[in-house]
């Protein structure tokens, strides 16, 4: 994670060139929008309210970026992010997930992250909390060295043997840390207390302003039986991971947690709603698309700022930043309720993608396929080599199958890759130490009868 506002706009497409290819329209799109978030934050109070946030649609078939481009931008920045679909969401009154849980969901991702930051932090105090606690339960009747005050016995002549006691249970102890530390006592079993969260015999169905929602139940937990102790045996080495982690909790100030959250969603949070074009109705349609419009009007008081009640707390939507994307095949965004339109005011089309981009895509990115297949099988020590040629091969047969069939993006290297690669990958234990060079031949020889079956290669590729 980069310091965001340290990143030009310029600096912050160069991130996105790492891992995509092309788009150059929807990188400069999310990156001014990024950039402009950090602006905001460098105005006085009254005119930083005043500045909203210019949400984005993405207009594209499927495969060519639009949620990379959403993911690894929240992950540039540090920022809470989540995807949804908007054909999960219904209306008020009909079955279906209530839109408002995309808020809750963000929420609870952002909650998550700051935990994850606290616990770099207090996990060296409670790694030794957890090996105090290990010696207790190996050492039963050998407590930490005591304090000077209470290892002085009240009567003189009791003095000496209390202190020659204390000093070999110390003795005692430092040894068994020792072992402890050095993992001779890793397999050796202990019995621990473990909590137990009692599931409430309770159950909420989801439904409009209760998915999700924690019904502060904690009382009626406690009087039902609430969260119990219960006694397991295992070994000391993975008795010291949960351990670890009771006392990490314990040392997370959740209250504080949820306050930093709720902050970094406000200000930072970043919702990608795909899918839109799914809701996107046109005039004089009744039946499920009276649904449809009925997402565009509920989501749409979220994208314009409303409070949204979540467990920890009231979020306020108005400065998340929202970025939709869709095909619209066979919608337009102009079919959109006009409300919902004004509040995208950024729209970019991405570019189908073609052989050459095929090619970029298989090679450059720092997480390029062929990469990918290569470090994958030389953990069986096969080595792979992709000559120039195959990948220019590779490319143009997925552009070819795209044109052909339903173009889904780079998506048809996927399916292509593992077809080409599925032998080599069943039979990798059996060539070990082999070097496996994939040339246009090989690829024929694997590929040829599938690609010159144009029925065939439109149910398999």
């Amino acid at each position: 994670m980069l310091e965001l506002d340290k990143l030009a706009p310029k600096q912050i497409v160069a991130e996105l060139d790492k891992y995509i290819i092309g788009q150059n329209k929807a990188k400069k799109a999310v990156a001014i929008a990024l950039r402009n978030r950090v602006r905001r934050q460098k105005l006085d109070e009254a005119m930083r309210e005043e500045v909203a946030p210019k949400n984005i649609i993405m207009i594209g078939p499927t495969g060519i970026g639009k949620t990379e481009i959403a993911r690894r931008l929240s992950r540039l920045c540090g920022a809470p992010f989540v995807k949804v679909e908007a054909t999960k969401y219904t209306e008020v009154g009909y079955v279906g997930r209530d839109v408002e849980s995309m808020v809750r969901d963000l929420m609870n991702v952002a909650v998550n992250m700051v935990k994850a930051e606290m616990r770099e932090q207090v996990i060296r105090e409670a790694q030794i909390r957890t090996e105090e606690i290990i010696l207790d339960i190996l050492l039963p009747g050998i407590k930490k060295d005591p304090q000077p005050e209470q290892a002085a016995a009240p009567i003189a002549s009791l003095a000496l043997p209390q202190v020659q006691t204390a000093e070999r249970s110390n003795l005692t102890r430092e040894k068994f840390r020792e072992m402890l530390r050095a993992g001779n006592l890793e397999e050796k079993e202990i019995e621990i207390n473990v909590t137990k969260k009692a599931a409430p015999a309770l159950e909420i169905f989801s439904g409009t302003g209760l998915e999700d929602m924690d019904l502060n139940l904690g009382g009626i937990a406690g009087f039902l039986g609430g969260n119990k102790k219960k006694k397991r045996k295992l070994s000391v080495k993975n008795a010291r991971d949960v351990i670890l982690n009771e006392e990490i909790e314990k040392l997370i100030d959740t209250d504080k947690a949820a306050d930093i959250a709720r902050d970094r969603v406000q200000e930072m949070g970043i919702i990608f709603i795909d899918e839109i074009d799914k809701v996107a109705g046109k005039e004089n349609r009744s039946g499920a698309d009276v649904s449809r419009e009925g997402v565009q009007r509920d989501i749409l008081p979220i994208v314009e700022g409303s409070k949204v009640n979540t467990k920890y707390g009231m979020i306020d939507t108005s400065h998340i930043l929202f970025i939709a994307a869709g095909a619209f095949h066979m919608s337009k965004p102009s079919d959109l309720i006009p409300e919902l339109q004004g509040r995208f005011p950024i729209r970019v089309e991405l570019e189908s993608l073609g052989a050459k981009e095929f090619e970029k895509i298989l090679t450059q990115p720092e997480n390029a396929l062929i990469k990918q297949y290569t470090e994958l099988l030389k953990t069986e020590d096969v080595n792979l080599i992709f000559t120039d040629d195959a990948v220019k091969r590779i490319s143009a047969l997925a552009a070819e199958v795209n044109s052909r069939t339903e173009n889904i993006g780079a998506r048809r290297l996927h399916t292509i890759m593992e077809y080409l690669l599925e032998d080599v990958s069943f039979e990798a234990d059996e060539l070990k130490g082999q070097t496996i060079t994939i040339t246009p031949d090989y690829i024929d020889e694997k590929l040829g009868n599938i690609i010159e079956d144009q029925d065939l290669s439109r149910y398999i590729l």
